[in-house]
Parts: C-alpha cells; structure tokens; sequence
C-alpha cells in the first residue's frame, strides 16, 4: 500500500478542522466565563454530563466549593450553573474526541504501513503537542480554583498558543504530503516571513493575554486608547516594576496588542512587497494575497471587537480571524521554504 497517500492527508486535515472547532468553543468557553463551572478532571466519566436533577445538584454544589460562585456568582441558581456547564463541557469533550481521531487512525497507518519514517516522526510530535494541550487545559482551570476566581493569563495564553501552534504543525505535516518535491528557494524572502511568523504568534499571545485578563473592556476607542490619546496613562502606572505593565497590567497589555496589530499589518506588507518582486508559483501568490486579504479583515475585526466593548460574537469571530490569519501564514511559508 502506497505510503502517506490521500487518506493521511484527509486524516491530518479533520484534524485541522477540528482543532479550529475546539479553538472556536474555547473561546465561547473565556467570553461566557464557563472555563471554570467543571472543577474535577475525569478523563472517562467526565465525557457524561449530569443525567438527573440529583446529578445536576450535585455538580452544582461542587461548583460553589470554589472562588468562582463564592465571590462572584452567589446568584447563580442550578439554570445558570446549567449555561455555564455546557459551554465547559462541550469544550472538554471536543479534547478528547480530537485524541481519538488523531491516536486511532495513527495506530491504523502503523499497523498498515502507510506513514513514511518522516510522517512518522512528524505524527509522534502532534501526538505530543496534543497531550500536552490537555495538560495545559487542566494546569489553567487549576489556577481558578485556588483564590482568584479566574485562570492565570499566563496559563490561558500558553494554552491558547499551544492550540495554533498544533494547528499550524498538523497542516504543515499536510502540506509535506500534498508537495513532496523539493525546489529552489529564495532564502530572503523566506526568512522575511519566518520573522513575520514569529511576529503573528507574538500577537497571538497578547491576544491570549488581553482575553486572560479582561482588557477588552477597557478603553474602547480608536484610533486613540482614550480621547485624544495614543497612549492612556494607565499603560504605565498600573503596576511596579515598569515592565510588569505590558505582561500585567490591562492597560498595558491592550496597549501592546494594539501596538502589535500595526507592526503585524506592516510586517504582510513587507511580505507581499518582497514576494512579489520575485517570479512565483501560483500557490506562493494564493499565499500572500491571502495574507493581505486576512490581515485586512482581521485588523478591521479587532478595532470593531474594541470600539463594541467584545460582545461576545465579535469576540469569537476575531479570534476565527486570528486562526485563519495563522493559516495563510502557514501556507506561505510553506510555499516559499519547500
């Protein structure tokens, strides 16, 4: 049987899909504050959710052991615990089917002899990306069950980060299979867009960091932070040392992230400027016109997620921008290194 054939390829892509499925319900989980209504980890029983009132009440009385309904939610009744619930739910059990759906047909591609020792070795590294982003899950819902009735904005963005992170290597594993031939490349161009690469995940993570901390909330206005200021004072005072501001501090963190947003725009600019002064493929051009059509749209989604305070829909749709942004970077990169 021919090695890393179509039906890899459409294993590695329902991966991608469902991956961006769990990244779309996560960020519903953060936005409707349900990450922390399941306080356990059961990694069989806990794919089945309470099944009688008893089972409900039971749940719900776990929940108000915690900071969360202690000092925030003391009005919730068992409806509002049921909201919450399922969002967390639905997010857990969306983990462990993409388990599933990577481990089995792995196990079935080995036994069959259809990977190649490079997909192989590729497949062994998702399979360890994937662990780990479930560790990562439950290392952040511990840090809100302690104290602060929220997660560690760091835990959240390492979390978050990790997800793209594996979307982006699983569809790179596919773009290995889909071309396999090597060609000559132009080394420049390339490294532009590795920097730009770098650059996005950065943005990525302060996305992570503005969601963990609640700084959308805060100064919605634009161009301007506040009225008739680029930068509003706040940016710089919240916290001691200067430095914590920008990994700390609400204002400080939005400041970077809208900061960053200019120089990611630029940064595709650069990058669509330098690839098109070369001869190009037809997929290398797919790719920076993508990049230039995403980066547009994103941009435009986040002054309206921050001008609109992040109701929720706006919320999960910039963060949808940010996965397909990831995308077409990926892409292109691909595009202009093999």
């Amino acid at each position: 049987m021919k090695k890393d054939n179509k039906k890899v390829i459409y294993w590695l892509f329902t991966g991608c899909i469902l991956i961006f499925i769990m990244v779309i319900v996560g960020g519903i989980t953060r936005l409707t504050h349900s990450g922390l209504s399941i306080s356990n980890y059961k990694l069989i029983s806990g794919t089945i959710p309470p099944m009688n009132e008893v089972e409900w009440h039971e749940a719900f009385d776990l929940y108000k052991q915690y900071p969360e309904y202690q000092k925030l939610n003391t009005h919730f009744d068992l409806e509002d615990f049921k909201d919450i619930y399922f969002w967390e739910w639905i997010h857990r059990v969306i983990g462990r089917f993409i388990g599933l759906v990577f481990i089995l047909p792995f196990i079935y591609f080995i036994i069959t002899k259809q990977l190649s020792k490079s997909t192989i070795k590729k497949s062994m590294i998702l399979l360890c990306l994937g662990g780990f982003q479930g560790f990562l899950g439950w290392y952040m819902v511990k840090s809100g069950l302690v104290d602060n009735p929220d997660v560690s904005h760091y835990r959240l963005a390492m979390h978050l980060t990790t997800a793209f992170i594996t979307f982006a290597y699983t569809f790179w594993v596919a773009l290995d299979l889909i071309f396999p031939n090597k060609k000559d490349i132009d080394k420049g161009v390339r490294n532009v867009i590795r920097f730009g690469m770098g650059i996005l995940i950065l943005q990525i993570i302060y996305g992570a960091f503005v969601a963990g901390l609640d700084a959308g909330f805060i100064h919605n206005h634009w161009p301007m932070m506040s009225e008739g200021k680029f930068m509003h004072e706040t940016v710089y005072i919240e916290h001691s040392p200067l430095y914590k501001n920008f990994i700390e501090g609400k204002s400080g963190v939005q400041f970077v992230h809208r900061t960053l947003a200019y120089v990611v725009v630029a940064m595709i600019l650069f990058i669509w400027y330098k690839a098109k002064r070369l001869i190009l493929t037809n997929n290398q051009l797919y790719g920076i016109n993508a990049l230039l059509i995403m980066v547009g749209l994103q941009f435009l989604l986040g002054v309206l997620t921050i001008i609109y305070a992040v109701p929720v829909w706006l919320g999960v749709v910039h963060q949808v921008g940010a996965f397909f942004l990831l995308t077409a970077m990926t892409f292109t990169l691909h595009r202009f290194s093999k």
